[in-house]
């Protein structure tokens, strides 16, 4: 049976925007749009490591430690009260589960953000508590093939036979070189186009109404 990983901020839950919000909030302070390119690289960084870039590249705040707890104090309310899942999301994973088949949650976001965000949306005890990964927690990085190498290991699965759901194109884009297969969900052009995904994926749609969980349960 094949295996799955979902990400959680702008795949499982709609919450990529809040990303977005939060941190343009941070640049305002300064009076900064940043660029396509340096969105990329932001994209790409775990929360503290985002506040240490905002800090170290633009001198917001008196420390990196004080960014993220400024972004952290901000979103997490959010969370807690307020994050829906995608259209599709709980059906297609309350279906994954009933199957039996081995699925994880791998996200940037810290696990404080995983727990709240999944329990409001209902569907935090369809995981297995240690199959809901904080990658910003474990130290892993969705830039690094062998982080997805772990993950395969977590379920028990070979690469060929796990599926990655990601609105990002970079972590799509380490999974397909690992032979993972892959589902791109869009979020934004800022995680990725529907044409960038496309690049890395076996499949990309807008929301999970658009699948069906047999298709990828054989």
């Amino acid at each position: 049976m094949a295996g799955f990983i979902f990400d959680m901020d702008g795949c499982l839950l709609d919450t990529i925007w809040l990303w977005h919000e939060a941190e343009q909030r941070v640049l305002d302070t300064v009076g900064i749009t940043l660029t396509k390119e340096q969105r990329d690289e932001l994209n790409a960084l775990t929360l503290d490591e985002a506040a240490t870039w905002f800090h170290e590249r633009f001198g917001i705040m008196g420390s990196g430690e004080e960014v993220a707890r400024a972004i952290v104090d901000y979103m997490l309310e959010y969370y807690r009260t307020k994050a829906d899942p995608n259209p599709g999301v709980v059906e297609f994973v309350n279906a994954v589960h009933a199957a039996g088949a081995p699925m994880c949650v791998l996200s940037s976001s810290p696990q404080a953000f995983l727990q709240a965000g999944l329990g409001h949306a209902g569907i935090k005890g369809l995981f297995a508590p240690e199959l809901v990964i904080s990658a910003e927690d474990q130290g892993l990085k969705k830039r690094s093939p062998s982080t997805f190498e772990h993950m395969c290991g977590l379920l028990g699965t070979e690469p060929a036979d796990t599926w990655l759901f990601d609105d990002s194109w970079y972590a799509l884009a380490t999974a397909h070189e690992c032979g993972l297969k892959t589902v791109g969900t869009f979020s934004s052009d800022g995680c990725g186009t529907h044409e960038e995904l496309a690049r890395y994926c076996d499949v990309v749609v807008d929301d999970f109404t658009e699948l069906d969980p047999n298709d990828f349960l054989k």
